[in-house]
C-alpha cells in the first residue's frame, strides 16, 4: 500500500492508532528528543535530529524482569511480555539496528524475552528531514533503509508517502484505506530524496568503506591511537549506553527483606566499566582503559563483523554526543587507523 498524506490526515490516522494501541513515538524533551507513551499526534515529531536514547529501549529494556519466585507459594514464572505495540518515528540507522539486534537475539539459543516484544511491535519507520552534527548514517549505509520496517513515512513536500511494508503494516494502515494513491510524480520524488540521502547526512566522513573495517582492525591491535585516547577515557559507559546495537546486560536477584519473594532482572551493562571484564579470584580481562576502549571498536568493527558479516556501528552519532571526554566519535578513529596503513 503506497498512499499519500497531508499533515491534517497523517494526525487523524496517529490519533486513531492510539486509540486502539500502546504507541511510543519521539517527542521533544527540552532541546532533544525521546521515544515516550504518545498521548497525541499533535506531540509528535517527525522532523528530529537524533533521539536521546534509540527504541531499543523497547526491546531490552534498562532493566527487564525475567523470572519471579515466591517461596511461600513454592513456585516461579517466567515473565514474557505479550502485549501488542507501536513504535512511531524509527530513524532508518535505528532500524538497521534493530534488525542487527533480532539476528543477535535469535542465533544460537533464542531470547524469549527479547523475541516476544519484537513479535509484538509494530515499527513505523520514517526517513530522515533532520540529522545532528555527529550523525555519519550515509558512510554506514544506514541513511535509508528497504526493509526491517512495518511501516515507513518518507516527507514529500508538505506531505508524507505512506509505504506499509508488511501485513502488519498493512493493518496499521487500514485507516488510510480513503486516502490518495501515491501518484509517479511523488514516488519520483522519493526515490531522488533516497538518493540524495547518501551525500546528505553526513557530518563526519569515513574514508573507507565500512566493509573495510574488519581487516583495518585485523591489523590495528597495537596502534598508538588507543592509549593517546584512552588517557582522556573516564571508563563512565555512557557511549554504550546510548548505543543502539550494543547489549551487553548483567543479571542480579532481587529478593524481599523476608526472603520470601523476589526477581531475577536483567540490567543494562557496559564493556567501558572497570570491572565489567573482573572474574573470580579478582582477575580481569580488561583491566586497562586502553583495553576496554579498543575493545569497543573491535566489538563493532570485526567481532560483530566475524559473527554476523555485519558491522555494528549505524553511525548514528550518539556516543560522539553522549561522551564526556569527546573521545568516542568513531570516525575520527577509524580515519586515524586509515592514514597508517
Amino acid at each position: 500500500m503506497l498512499k499519500q498524506v497531508d499533515q491534517r490526515q497523517l494526525n487523524a490516522w496517529v490519533d486513531s492508532l492510539i486509540g486502539k494501541h500502546a504507541v511510543f513515538g519521539i517527542q521533544a524533551r527540552d532541546e532533544r528528543f525521546a521515544f515516550g507513551p504518545l498521548a497525541r499526534a499533535a506531540d509528535l515529531r517527525l522532523d528530529y535530529d537524533v533521539s536521546i536514547l534509540s527504541p531499543k529501549k523497547y526491546f531490552q529494556p534498562v532493566a527487564d524482569t525475567l523470572v519471579r519466585f515466591s517461596r511461600a507459594a513454592n513456585c516461579y514464572e517466567a515473565v514474557v511480555e505479550g502485549e501488542p505495540f507501536v513504535v512511531f518515528g524509527v530513524h532508518p540507522y535505528d532500524v538497521v539496528a534493530i534488525s542487527q539486534m533480532d539476528a543477535v537475539f535469535s542465533a544460537d539459543n533464542e531470547d524469549v524475552h527479547y523475541l516476544s516484544r519484537r513479535g509484538n511491535a509494530a515499527i513505523v519507520a520514517c526517513d530522515i528531514q533532520n540529522a545532528s552534527q555527529n550523525v555519519f548514517a550515509s558512510c554506514m549505509g544506514t541513511a535509508t533503509v528497504q526493509e526491517g520496517f512495518d511501516v515507513l513515512l518518507t516527507k514529500i513536500g508538505d506531505g508524507y508517502v505512506v509505504d506499509a511494508h508488511t501485513p502488519k503494516g498493512e493493518a496499521l494502515a487500514t485507516g488510510l484505506a480513503k486516502a490518495a494513491n501515491a501518484d509517479q510524480a511523488t514516488l519520483a520524488r522519493r526515490e531522488q530524496f533516497w538518493e540524495d540521502a547518501g551525500r546528505m547526512f553526513i557530518r563526519h566522513k569515513l574514508n573507507c568503506q565500512p566493509g573495510d573495517l574488519p581487516e583495518l582492525l585485523a591489523h590495528s591491535q597495537d596502534h598508538p591511537v588507543w592509549a593517546e585516547r584512552a588517557k582522556l577515557c573516564f571508563s563512565c559507559g555512557q557511549c554504550t549506553m546510548v548505543c543502539p546495537t550494543c547489549y551487553c546486560f548483567n543479571v542480579e536477584d532481587e529478593v524481599s527483606w523476608g526472603l520470601d519473594a523476589g526477581e531475577r532482572v536483567r540490567k543494562w551493562d557496559s564493556c567501558q566499566l572497570a570491572g565489567f571484564a573482573e572474574v573470580a579470584g579478582g582477575h580481569n580481562f580488561r583491566r586497562r582503559t586502553e583495553d576496554r576502549y579498543r575493545h569497543r571498536f573491535y566489538r563493532k568493527g570485526k567481532y560483530l563483523w566475524d559473527r554476523l558479516k555485519q558491522i555494528a556501528c549505524v553511525g548514528c552519532g550518539r556516543c560522539t554526543t553522549a561522551c564526556p571526554a569527546k573521545i568516542a566519535n568513531p570516525v575520527e578513529v577509524y580515519n586515524a587507523l586509515l592514514e597508517d596503513r
